[in-house]
């Protein structure tokens, strides 16, 4: 694959996006879709930060379409609301980009719902939503839902025992399941909408070590983990523009297949141009697969279809 960069981005004119994040790699991913002529909604849980973030996305784009709208993921009531309302306005979603996310709170929080943080904000609060937007979706034009994903996917495992991490709490393994869970989704909604006749295109990826507020804020007190990251960052790391070009990618290219992985190429896979990533034998069984999706109906009360 050639270096694929917001140049390649295919005219988005007509098409309704909807990203989840409003800093760093969903600031990135909202300002390059609206610059290539996409209506974007802007979707998180600060309004001040969204505000700013559509303001500096309107300044590079004076001709872009793009609002602001609140959406609490940690919250069910909240995804709720949110899809309510953007159902309630009519017509179809032709991309949905699952993009926000919490990593690794030193203690553990839960979710205005009891779910652990990172598992009930990364996985449950994006089920729920793709799982209410799903009308929208189905009634958009060529409709993908792309997931943000993680490398630290590859040591994740799904805690079947214990999903909401309420013994042995550890930052980094708790946000390790929740992103493996996001890859398993992207992967299960694939063969769910193939199954079912929903006329998706859902493909996942990650964004390597890019530099955004998320790594910045994450780790809180965790010593180790930025001892780590302060050693690697010089070498190893990209901004978050670099960082978002495989979700760019994954929700624009012509190339993309149903249930791709795409992610940097580069020192394994920490930075560089985007193209196919490297999918962990976890996050491919589809009997785990199958019994997530069914737990997660089961705690957000949201059927598919």
């Amino acid at each position: 694959m050639t270096h694929w960069t917001v140049a390649d981005i295919p005219s988005q004119a007509g098409r309704s996006v909807l990203v989840t994040g409003t800093g760093g790699l969903g600031f990135e991913t909202a300002l390059a879709l609206a610059g290539a002529g996409a209506s974007v909604i802007l979707a998180g849980r600060n309004g001040a930060k969204g505000a700013d973030s559509v303001a500096l996305i309107k300044a590079a784009h004076p001709a872009a379409t793009i609002v602001f709208e609140v959406l609490d993921l940690a919250s069910l009531a909240s995804v709720a609301d949110f899809a309510g309302r953007l159902i309630s306005r009519g017509g179809g979603l032709d991309l949905l980009v699952n993009n926000a996310g919490v990593m690794m709170p030193p203690n553990r929080q839960v979710t205005a719902d009891g779910f652990e943080l990172q598992f009930g904000t990364n996985h449950l609060g994006h089920f729920a939503l793709t799982g209410r937007l799903l009308p929208l979706l189905r009634a958009g034009s060529a409709p993908r839902v792309v997931s943000v994903s993680s490398g630290a996917h590859q040591i994740g495992k799904i805690r079947f025992d214990d999903l909401q991490w309420e013994h042995d709490y550890s930052p980094f393994a708790a946000y390790s399941q929740s992103k493996l869970a996001n890859l398993m989704f992207a992967l299960e909604l694939q063969r769910r909408s193939d199954r079912h006749g929903w006329g998706l295109l859902s493909a996942a990826a990650h964004p390597g070590y890019a530099r955004t507020d998320l790594i910045t804020n994450g780790p809180g007190d965790n010593g180790s983990m930025s001892w780590v990251s302060n050693l690697l960052a010089p070498v190893a790391s990209q901004s978050a523009a670099d960082g978002a070009l495989p979700t760019l990618f994954a929700a624009t290219s012509p190339d993309v297949k149903g249930g791709g992985y795409y992610g940097p190429t580069r020192l394994f896979e920490m930075n560089g141009p985007p193209g196919p990533a490297r999918i962990a034998r976890q996050a491919r069984d589809t009997a785990a697969s199958e019994r997530l999706w069914e737990v997660s109906e089961r705690l957000t009360g949201i059927a598919f279809g």
